[in-house]
C-alpha cells in the first residue's frame, strides 16, 4: 500500500490533518454497492470435554497446511476449497473469511462448503466449533504468542476484565457490504448502526460465560463494548461519518508500537498525540497507520468496505438468517428508507438489546417490524424460495417466541 502522491508506506506522516485525510480516504471507498462477504468465527473446544482448555499443537494439527503462520510459523495458510482462509484468534477460536462475491446466492454455498470442510477437519482431531457467541464453558486463556497478541492483551488488561474476554472468548459473524455512492454513504451508515439493537436481540445467544449465568442475553457484546470504550462502543452518527471516523482513529490508543520483540505502547499514547511528535525521534508511517487501524474494534468497521461485527457467532447454518436479512434490508435505498422506519424505536438501545435481548419492549417492537419488512424483501438476495421461506419462517419463529414468552 502507498500513502498519498504515490510514497511508501514507509513514508512518516507530516501532520495530524495528513493522517485523518488517509483514513478518509481509505476506510470510505465509493462506487455501487455490488459486493458481499461474510466471516464467521468459533470458539473451538474439545469433543469430549468442552470445558478442557485448548491445546495449540492440537488445533495446528487439525488445520494443517490450512493453519495460519500466527499458529505455525512458516505454514502455507492455503486456503480451503472455495477460497476461504483460516486464520486463529488469540484464543484458538477459528475463523473463515473468503473473497468478496457479487453473488449472494454463490456467497452462501461456498461460505457453507468451506465451514463444513473446516467442520470436518476439526473433528478428525475431535474438536469441535462452539455453538455461541461466547465461551460459555472456559475462563479466557491466551494460546497465540506473537507480539501483536502479547502487546493487546497488556493494553486491554490495564482497562479491566472484557478485553482479554474479547480477545480470547468470544466469537462473532461478520457480514460485509459496500459502502455505497458518496451520496448514499452516510445513509447505509446510519442503517447498519441503527439496526444494530435490533439484529444484536435478534441473534443473541452469549448469555453464558465460563460456566455461569451473566445475565446478559449477548454478554458477547458487553464484553466487545466494554474492551477499550468509547472507541469499541457505537459512534455518534451526526456529519460525515468518513471524518468522524479520521478523528476517532487519531483519539484512540496505540495497542501496537512495532518495534523491537515487544510491541507494548506506552500507556495513554494516541495515535494523534504520536503523530505530532510524542515519541521524540519517532514518528508513525503509514504503514503504522493502516496497522493501527486494524486494532480498532467498533461496532460497525469502515475498511473500504463497512463489516458489520456486532453479531453473535451463531450455531450450525444459523448464519445464513441474518447474513440474507440484512443484505435484503441494504438492497436498496427505499428498503433502507423502510428499514430505518423499523428499527426507529430500537435504534440507540444497544446496551438494553444486548442484556434484555428482545425482553425489551422497545426492541421487540423494533424486531417485529424489521423481521416483516425483511421477510418481504428477502427475494431481493437472489437466493431461492426454498432458502428464502425456511429463512423467513425461522426469523418469525424466533419473534414469535419470545412474544408468547412475554404472554404466558
Amino acid at each position: 500500500m502507498t500513502a498519498p502522491g504515490g510514497s511508501p508506506a514507509t513514508t512518516p506522516i507530516g501532520s495530524r490533518a495528513e493522517a485523518e485525510g488517509y483514513v478518509a480516504m481509505v476506510c470510505f471507498k465509493h462506487g455501487p454497492p455490488r459486493l458481499y462477504g461474510v466471516e464467521l468465527e468459533w470458539t473451538v473446544h474439545h469433543a469430549e470435554d468442552p470445558h478442557r482448555p485448548l491445546d495449540a499443537d492440537r488445533l495446528s494439527k487439525a488445520l494443517g497446511v490450512h493453519a495460519p503462520a500466527t499458529l505455525v510459523r512458516g505454514s502455507p495458510q492455503l486456503p480451503l476449497g472455495r477460497g476461504a482462509l483460516v486464520t486463529v484468534e488469540p484464543g484458538g477460536q477459528v475463523e473463515i473469511s473468503g473473497p468478496a462475491l457479487d453473488s449472494i446466492p454463490r456467497l452462501i454455498d461456498d461460505t457453507a462448503a468451506d465451514a463444513a470442510e473446516l467442520t470436518a477437519l476439526l473433528l478428525d482431531a475431535d474438536l469441535v466449533p462452539g455453538a455461541h457467541g461466547l465461551d460459555a464453558f472456559r475462563t479466557p486463556r491466551r494460546i497465540l504468542t506473537v507480539p501483536r497478541y502479547a502487546a493487546m492483551e497488556h493494553a486491554f488488561q490495564r482497562l479491566g476484565p472484557h478485553g482479554p474476554r474479547m480477545m480470547c472468548s468470544t466469537a462473532g459473524l461478520q457480514i460485509c457490504l459496500d459502502a455505497g455512492e458518496k451520496d448514499e454513504t452516510a445513509l447505509r451508515w446510519r442503517a447498519l448502526h441503527d439496526l444494530g439493537p435490533t439484529l444484536v436481540a435478534l441473534f443473541a445467544n452469549s448469555r453464558r460465560r465460563a460456566g455461569a449465568d451473566t445475565g446478559w442475553a449477548s454478554a458477547r457484546t458487553e464484553a466487545t463494548f466494554g474492551t477499550c470504550a468509547p472507541f469499541t462502543e457505537p459512534p455518534p452518527l451526526d456529519g460525515d461519518p468518513a471524518a468522524a471516523w479520521a478523528r476517532t482513529a487519531m483519539e484512540a490508543p496505540v495497542l501496537c508500537l512495532r518495534r523491537g520483540d515487544s510491541w507494548d505502547a506506552p500507556d495513554g499514547l494516541t495515535f494523534g498525540a504520536w503523530v505530532d511528535g510524542q515519541l521524540p525521534g519517532d514518528r508513525p508511517t503509514y504503514d503504522d497507520l493502516d496497522y493501527h487501524l486494524s486494532t480498532l474494534f467498533p461496532p460497525v468497521r469502515p475498511r473500504g468496505y463497512l463489516e458489520v461485527r456486532y453479531l453473535d457467532a451463531q450455531t450450525g447454518d444459523g448464519w445464513i438468517a441474518p447474513t440474507l436479512l440484512l443484505t435484503a434490508l441494504m438492497s436498496d435505498p427505499a428498503v433502507i428508507d423502510q428499514a430505518l422506519a423499523a428499527a426507529e424505536p430500537a435504534a440507540g438501545r444497544w446496551f438494553p438489546a444486548a442484556r434484555e435481548g428482545l425482553d425489551d419492549k422497545l426492541v421487540l417492537q423494533a424486531a417485529r417490524d424489521v423481521v416483516d419488512l425483511g421477510t418481504e424483501v428477502l427475494a431481493r438476495t437472489g437466493a431461492d424460495s426454498e432458502l428464502t421461506d425456511a429463512v423467513a419462517t425461522r426469523l418469525q419463529r424466533i419473534v414469535d417466541d419470545t412474544h408468547g414468552r412475554r404472554a404466558s
